[in-house]
């Protein structure tokens, strides 16, 4: 991204509205649909891993909380971008922010690489032990995931 167009960006109608009206509302927003994002892929992946709902099949657990989870990614997303538009240029330069992004990258790799190869054999593990790659997935996921929450809210602390 050119130093030009982060700084139109930041200087759109939307933009200003936002960092100077809205910022506090947008943020909350944000911080309650990563809560969501988060607390509904801890359960689903604290299934993965064998800790919690074992008696329930896997799939079961996906199907009822991942909606949840998409819904309020996709909520999340148009926050994040919202309060990125507000200040481009700095948070384009804040460290915390990019390393985040990179995680979220990760992250989303690390569950497309699950949906395709290993969720295709979850017949086999789906009412009882998860497969070890089942598991490794989980347990990169809450990594990624602690690792996003955390640079999140060091975003703020460094922002210019």
């Amino acid at each position: 991204m050119t130093a030009e167009f982060l700084d139109w960006l930041q200087h759109t109608s939307i933009a200003v509205s936002v960092s100077e009206v809205w910022f506090p509302l947008i943020e909350s927003l944000h911080v309650i649909t990563m809560a969501i994002v988060f607390g509904t892929i801890f359960i689903v992946d604290t299934r993965l891993v064998g800790l919690t709902s074992m008696k329930l099949p896997f799939s079961y657990v996906s199907a009822r909380l991942l909606p949840w989870t998409w819904g309020a990614f996709a909520c999340s997303v148009v926050t994040g971008t919202l309060m990125f538009m507000s200040n481009a240029t700095g948070y384009y330069e804040n460290t915390p922010f990019r390393l985040k992004m990179a995680f979220l990258l990760l992250a989303g790799l690390n569950m497309l690489y699950f949906q395709k190869v290993t969720f295709r054999r979850v017949a086999a593990w789906d009412s009882g032990e998860p497969a070890p790659a089942a598991r490794l997935a989980g347990f990169i996921s809450l990594g990624l995931w602690c690792a996003i929450i955390g640079l999140g809210r060091w975003i703020g602390f460094v922002l210019d």
